[in-house]
């Protein structure tokens, strides 16, 4: 029994793969967020919450939201997983954008926030996240070639292609700051 919980909320398995590799390192309990209670959280000293970031959102942050009261005096983690380029410093401004909608302050102050790539899985979209792609894919062929950022141009290469980034060198930062807290 680990005093650490990884939970994750993955559509398509990217958030997964992640909470996965976090959970191996730390040698934590491995949690998917629709089958956790608040309550279940309390005996951890450290929580880390995954989720795929959609239409601005973090799929499934609620448990952590709804809960910040009662959780708030545990060491807390949030790591985001999308489609979008990590090392681009706009897409990670846009990210952080929409975390501000999500977080109140005292969460934004309180969770260390980390970002990872995932990719897209054409092959398990449902039709919602299928249709959403589409109208992306069309608005990115109406640009202009000179204004299409390379995140664009990889969209417009892959579409309709399963494509993975899942990178496992990307949780170091995260491992090591949990390892640093916990001395």
């Amino acid at each position: 029994m680990s005093n650490i919980a990884v939970i994750y909320k993955s559509h398509y398995g990217f958030t997964k793969t992640y909470a996965s590799w976090i959970a191996e390192e730390l040698s934590a309990d491995l949690m998917e967020a629709d089958k956790v209670k608040a309550a279940d959280l309390q005996r951890y000293h450290t929580i880390i919450y995954g989720g795929g970031l959609y239409a601005g959102g973090v799929s499934g942050v609620s448990l952590i939201t709804q809960n910040f009261e009662s959780l708030q005096d545990k060491s807390l983690y949030l790591f985001t997983v999308g489609a979008a380029d990590v090392s681009d410093e706009e897409n990670i401004a846009s990210i952080k954008g929409s975390l501000v909608r999500v977080l109140t302050p005292p969460m934004l102050a309180k969770i260390k926030v980390y970002h990872f790539r995932g990719g897209l899985s054409y092959s398990k979209m449902s039709f919602m996240h299928k249709s959403m792609m589409g109208m992306m894919h069309k608005m990115l062929l109406k640009k202009p070639e000179s204004e299409l950022r390379s995140d664009d141009k990889a969209m417009l290469e892959t579409y309709g292609q399963d494509v993975s980034f899942v990178d496992k060198n990307l949780i170091a930062p995260l491992i090591q700051d949990i390892v640093q807290s916990a001395r």
